[in-house]
């Protein structure tokens, strides 16, 4: 890999070593640090090479490169018997700390002797004795020792965690860790819990910690009845530890979780994303821990019937479940067959035997808002209904098949889907043997038939290019096979298909409008040239006409087109009424529904939807009730009536259970469903609703509604404080085979990237949320045709650059988030995020950041001065007033009290004196307070702020807002306290 020049100084090489400590562990690191310490050798001053040599060893130890961490230590060990002056108090403290280190390495080495072990130990003990350091240390690693030979570890445990902790003793979320395993080893799932809980709760942690104690206690959670918390901690635990190399063993206990849970689904789909560490983790006792996970897993997978799944394994191959478990078997079985020859015990075989033996803790637990079992993730997985349903018989004999099939078809059944695939199936086969029957007619006529079938589902996912060449082919070959009706049929298609691309064009509802028109009449003129048309394929024709002329009132919503689609409408449904063709009267109906709908008369819609919905329990066809309630639950949630569309909407998805999901709209039911929760206050209902329609959509390869279904239940779960189910499911769909080969569109992309990234810093990773802002700014910056969306991205980007202390960084995104959104304003975005950027440099840097804070608002109140040109109102307060109030937030952080008190009585002009009903209330209040505070404890006048203050109180009193004095009375009862 590329390096950059060697530091010639020192303080270029402590710049580098600081640089290189911020990147994330592993072979980008270790390589840099391996050249610094090159680059230190060339300096007298043996510090720059002692502080190099601790950087590698770190870069070796997190890397989970074992074998080479004891021989930087013994270089510094060196260094310190010859020149112990030249380590100072920190350094000398970090060479005593990292003897645990060497000890851990050394124990996850089978090929380093037992007896070399407890030499090392006795040199820690023996050095830590003559540097008068306390040996609680020492005990501790002698612990972690027997416990992992697999010895009587009582007397042990007491000599450690009786002991009083040392400076030099593991952080105490480590030292819980160890208590909690200690007791969980004895069988007592209670006390190893109730020890690990300030680890759980996350009082106590560090860079392992609580991804490692979250790892061990999921399947104690579960044994205790504890599983929404352990699902809880395995979304917060995997993302801690997931693709790092150093913590393989945690990642493994959590692909465990997921085999013992009836998640083996995302069991596979986490290993694929781990597929790093089989290649990278250097360290045979992390090795041996992760596969046994992995085996486990496998395991499963292959007990459930599913071994010819494809997993991820060792690079070089692919490889099934079933072929990957027998690799990772015999590499565990090896591992540990090594650790307990060089500890003379079977402990690590009979670790491993345990965790192999366990029975699965719960038949299923929806860990994520993506559930999906090994069925869903089986390669061409058939598309499954809601709830289960018997599969439509379909008749052995081809001849009957092709029969049955063209009757479901002419019925408009659901059936007729699955019946179709399988002639597609025979047909397509080289052995297809086409009968020679008169009644199935010639093989030309049965390929035009599969065209149609396949340019109706193209129409239906809007692939129109697709459905219009489609349904040209089909036609051609229905002239060929002597089926005019038929031809013209699919004509028809090819004239709304059509005219949908046009409406994609430069001159788009215009020119589909015209089409449509032209549409109809070349339509209505097939319809009365075609001879010996069924009465069936004349219904079709009529219903086709009847669609282009609701498409297009539905284009241009203009009244004088209202007439023609009754018309239509009802031609259709006394045609049908005469021939007793219950499919096409109901489709009749329909229109007329949708045809009040779009003139904008809804009781009428609802009043026919009554009478079609009471016909169709009647009459049937039963399959058309769902859709039939999913359209009056629109209709009623459009009225306003969220209880009724609910109850509608219900009903449908209950009786779409008894049909192909695909055939009867189930996927629309479920996202109806969650806007009718929404209003109804349910949201976590809505979520449920929402991830069923994606995973229905996805299933059914309709990929771009999934996703943007998808992002709807992300946001949604984010705005409902579910941090950790809004990442896992992100990570999940990031994940997906499409997305990182780029097949998705960009932009869909990037919003799932920015949901995440705002979940992360929701969730308090900020250098990862940071990470992420800045890849999109950079990405965004490339959208020429939508700079406003750059501005944005750049503008929150900014705001996290400032969060982390990084202000040059941050200018440079505000800079561009200025710049895009001089080509396309976003008034009170910028606004927001530029007074944000100004307080938090003022608030980080205090006087020394006043004169970039003053520059920003600055930017900020020319945005406010365009917005007032453009006449925009923001949506919360004014941009002047809320720009006049981070004036006194800033100058206060500054020290610029004067002019901090000056901004904050100018913030309060402008939002005037609340009202009773004035929403207002609580920012007039917290202005008042800030004032109080200013002029009060900072400028030392507390007379002037106890009457401003006891002033407001009089007043939010009078108005009924007692809430918002609280903090006024307590910042009074200060003052007075402190005359």
């Amino acid at each position: 890999m590329p390096t950059a020049p060697h530091p010639q100084t020192t303080d270029e090489l402590y710049q580098a070593l600081q640089e290189n400590d911020r990147r994330p562990y592993g072979r980008t690191r270790t390589v840099t640090a391996e050249e610094l310490v090159d680059a230190a050798e060339q300096f007298e001053d043996p510090v720059p090479l002692v502080r190099a040599l601790l950087e590698l060893q770190e870069a070796y130890t997190y890397g989970s490169e074992p074998r080479k961490s004891p021989v930087v230590f013994a270089r510094l060990l060196t260094l310190f018997d010859e020149q112990p002056d030249v380590f100072d108090e920190r350094l000398r403290h970090m060479l005593f700390w990292r003897f645990k280190w060497v000890s851990n390495a050394l124990r996850a080495l089978p090929e380093i002797p037992l007896a070399s072990l407890r030499q090392w130990l006795t040199e820690m003990r023996d050095r830590y004795e003559k540097a008068g350091l306390g040996l609680q240390p020492y005990y501790g690693e002698a612990y972690q020792l027997a416990a992992h030979v697999g010895e009587d570890t009582t007397l042990a445990y007491e000599l450690w965690a009786a002991r009083t902790r040392t400076r030099l003793s593991d952080c105490e979320a480590c030292e819980i860790c160890r208590r909690a395993r200690h007791h969980l080893t004895a069988g007592d799932d209670e006390r190893a819990l109730r020890a690990w809980e300030p680890v759980l709760a996350g009082q106590e942690s560090c860079q392992e910690e609580p991804a490692r104690s979250l790892s061990y206690a999921l399947l104690p959670l579960l044994r205790t009845g504890r599983a929404e918390r352990a699902r809880e901690l395995h979304l917060a635990g995997y993302r801690g530890c997931r693709r790092n190399p150093s913590m393989a063993g945690e990642v493994g206990r959590h692909l465990e979780f997921c085999a013992l849970t009836g998640n083996e689904a995302r069991g596979l789909e986490l290993l694929a994303e781990n597929r790093n560490l089989f290649d990278e983790v250097d360290s045979p006792l992390d090795q041996l821990d992760f596969l046994t996970g992995v085996e486990v897993l496998l395991q499963r997978v292959e007990l459930l019937g599913h071994g010819e799944l494809p997993a991820a394994g060792y690079t070089g191959r692919t490889w099934t479940a079933a072929g990957l478990r027998a690799e990772v078997r015999s590499r565990a079985d090896d591992l540990a067959a090594r650790f307990d020859a060089r500890n003379a015990t079977t402990a690590h075989t009979d670790r491993r035997r345990d965790r192999l033996d366990r029975a699965p803790l719960l038949d299923t637990l929806e860990l994520t808002l993506r559930t999906r079992s090994l069925d869903d993730v089986t390669p061409a997985a058939p598309a499954a209904p809601t709830a289960p349903r018997p599969a439509p018989a379909v008749p052995e004999s081809i001849t009957e098949l092709i029969l049955r099939t063209r009757a479901l078809t002419e019925q408009g059944h659901p059936d007729a889907r699955a019946c179709w695939a399988r002639l597609r199936t025979l047909v397509t086969a080289r052995d297809y043997t086409h009968p020679d029957d008169p009644a199935v007619g010639p093989v030309v006529r049965l390929r035009a038939d599969l065209l149609a079938e396949e340019a109706n589902r193209a129409h239906e996912k809007d692939r129109f290019t697709d459905a219009a060449a489609l349904n040209e082919e089909a036609a051609a070959l229905y002239d060929d096979a002597g089926a005019p009706g038929d031809a013209a049929i699919t004509r028809a298609g090819v004239l709304l298909a059509n005219a949908e691309i046009l409406a994609e064009g430069a001159d788009g509802p215009q020119a589909r409008a015209t089409a449509l028109t032209d549409a109809h009449a070349v339509m209505v003129r097939t319809h009365e040239e075609t001879p010996g048309l069924t009465p069936h394929q004349e219904a079709r024709l009529l219903r086709l006409r009847a669609s282009a002329l609701a498409l297009r009132l539905q284009t241009t919503r203009s009244q004088e087109h209202i007439a023609p689609v009754f018309a239509e409408a009802d031609l259709l449904s006394a045609f049908a009424a005469r021939h007793d063709i219950a499919g096409q009267i109901s489709s009749a109906h329909m229109l007329r529904v949708t045809t009040h709908a779009l003139s904008g008369d809804l009781p009428a819609a609802v009043t026919e939807a009554d009478a079609l919905l009471d016909r169709l329990k009647a009459h049937g066809p039963a399959w058309h009730l769902p859709r039939t309630l999913g359209l009056r639950g629109r209709l009623r949630l459009v009225l306003q009536d969220p209880q009724a569309a609910y109850n509608d909407l219900a009903e449908g998805l209950r009786l779409a259970a008894d049909w192909p999901a695909e055939a009867v709209g189930t996927t629309r039911l479920h996202t109806d469903l969650a806007e009718a929760c929404m209003h109804l206050g349910r949201p976590e209902e809505a979520l449920r609703h929402l991830t069923r329609a994606a995973e229905l959509d996805l299933r059914h390869g309709s990929r771009t509604d999934a996703y943007c279904t998808y992002s709807n239940a992300a946001q949604l779960s984010l705005d409902l404080g579910r941090v950790e189910d809004c990442i896992a499911l992100l990570d999940s769909l990031l994940a997906e085979p499409d997305v990182a080969a780029g097949e998705l569109d960009d932009r869909l992309v990037a919003q799932l990237r920015l949901t995440r990234a705002r979940a992360l810093h929701t969730g308090d990773d900020l250098k990862a949320a940071t990470a992420e802002f800045v890849a999109l700014a950079a990405e965004s910056a490339g959208w020429d045709d939508d700079p406003g969306s750059h501005a944005m991205i750049a503008a929150e980007t900014a705001v996290l650059l400032a969060e982390s202390g990084e202000f040059g960084r941050a200018h440079e995104a505000a800079g561009q988030a200025l710049a895009a959104h001089a080509e396309d304003p976003r008034y009170e975005y910028l606004s927001n995020s530029l007074r944000e950027l100004a307080r938090l440099q003022a608030q980080q840097q205090g006087a020394d950041g006043l004169a970039d804070s003053l520059a920003v608002l600055a930017d900020a109140g020319r945005i406010a001065e365009e917005a007032r040109a453009a006449g925009y109102e923001a949506h919360g307060r004014s941009l002047d007033t809320a720009l006049a109030y981070e004036y006194g937030r800033v100058n206060a952080y500054a020290g610029a009290y004067e002019d901090a008190l000056a901004a904050l009585d100018k913030a309060l002009t402008l939002l005037g004196e609340p009202g009773r009903d004035d929403d207002r209330a609580g920012e007039w209040a917290e202005c008042v307070r800030l004032a109080g505070v200013v002029e009060g404890l900072y400028l030392e006048r507390p007379a002037p702020a106890l009457t401003r203050l006891d002033a407001a109180v009089v007043r939010l009193t009078a108005l009924g807002h007692a809430e918002e004095t609280e903090p006024l009375t307590s910042l009074a009862a200060r003052l007075r306290d402190e005359e």
